[in-house]
């Protein structure tokens, strides 16, 4: 029961990391079009929500030491990296296409589990990766616009290589399913330190001094409408930001980073529902299908992750995803049955 439990807790708090990562682009996209530079919004965001979150860098700060390079490695990969790689990739092919490859990194996170971790992978989180992929290539409408520019698919494969970071990183010593020495580094003192190293990248990236910082005095225009910009950017801060990480985290420690990596897809369902509503961009008959083919594939996924074995098991790198790569369960609903031999530390 306390796993069930922990399981929809965490499914949960995927859907609402979803939907807050989503609705980040329908805030940006109005401040953008205000004038201000998309790496700027992306600098704004990530500082502003680094600042909200000094409070619990503070209180946390025994993580400096005890976990340094997960730290570094979260502000670099999980924060900057992908927010750098994907906006450098849209400069130069079509933004769909963009969103199309840096969402392919469910995909590879089962590759890292399968192929770095040596682990077997449940046969429904692989199906519910395609039927993903599938789904997420209708609702970008990736033939409406494909370019092969060879620089611009590395950037945006760079993004989903660090979204990959994102999901591998979040998971680390979380220790589920059997006894931890150590004991795991509080997830939201992980994201504040994250977000205060990736400020600090994107600051030498994107160089705010140069930014028109007017813009934020002024408003902005959504559905005809004029919104002031400071609430846009609070939108990207608190909700985007804040709440997005502090959730998704979290859901990656209750599932596992490949069932969380399926259900993060549904964020660029959300993502074009929003636009279509605030923003006027409507959806068409194949991005509707690709939608509900996106949900069905992150439900099969969600619905891969097996109950842990009843006995006592070695911890090891991979926390809840090593349960689920390893214990496929069995289709009567009983406990489920091992597809592979653990491997010890």
């Amino acid at each position: 029961m306390q796993v069930s439990q922990g399981r929809s807790a965490g499914l949960g708090l995927a859907l609402v990391s979803a939907f807050a990562f989503g609705g980040s682009g329908v805030a940006a996209k109005p401040l953008i079009e205000a004038g201000l530079d998309p790496l700027h919004v992306v600098w704004l965001r990530v500082a502003g929500a680094a600042l909200v979150m000094l409070p619990v860098a503070w209180r946390h700060r025994n993580l400096v030491r005890e976990r340094p390079v997960l730290l570094a490695g979260f502000g670099l990969f999980a924060v900057a990296g992908v927010q750098a790689f994907y906006f450098a990739s849209i400069s130069r092919i079509p933004v769909g296409v963009a969103l199309l490859v840096e969402y392919l990194a469910p995909a590879l996170v089962l590759g890292w589990v399968r192929f770095v971790q040596r682990r077997p992978v449940t046969r429904a989180a692989a199906v519910g990766v395609v039927l993903a992929a599938g789904g997420l290539a209708c609702v970008v409408e990736v033939w409406a616009g494909l370019t092969f520019d060879a620089v611009g698919l590395l950037l945006a494969l760079g993004a989903a290589c660090c979204q990959v970071g994102y999901f591998v990183l979040s998971d680390q010593g979380a220790g589920h399913g059997g006894v931890s020495e150590v004991e795991p580094p509080h997830p939201v003192g992980v994201i504040a330190y994250g977000l205060l190293v990736g400020a600090a990248v994107l600051t030498v990236v994107a160089r705010p001094w140069g930014m028109d910082w007017a813009v934020l005095g002024a408003s902005a225009t959504m559905v005809g409408r004029e919104v002031p910009a400071w609430l846009l950017l609070g939108w990207i801060v608190l909700l985007a930001t804040v709440l997005a990480y502090v959730t998704g985290v979290v859901s990656v420690r209750l599932l596992s980073p490949q069932v969380a990596g399926v259900v993060a897809c549904l964020e660029a369902v959300i993502a074009t529902v929003l636009a279509w509503f605030l923003l006027g961009e409507h959806l068409s008959a194949p991005q509707l299908v690709g939608g509900c083919v996106v949900l069905i594939g992150a439900f099969i996924a969600q619905s891969s992750a097996p109950k842990p074995p009843s006995g006592p098991v070695a911890s090891g790198i991979g926390g809840p995803a090593l349960e689920a790569a390893v214990y496929e369960p069995a289709g009567d609903g009983r406990a489920g049955r091992p597809t592979g031999q653990r491997e010890a530390r």
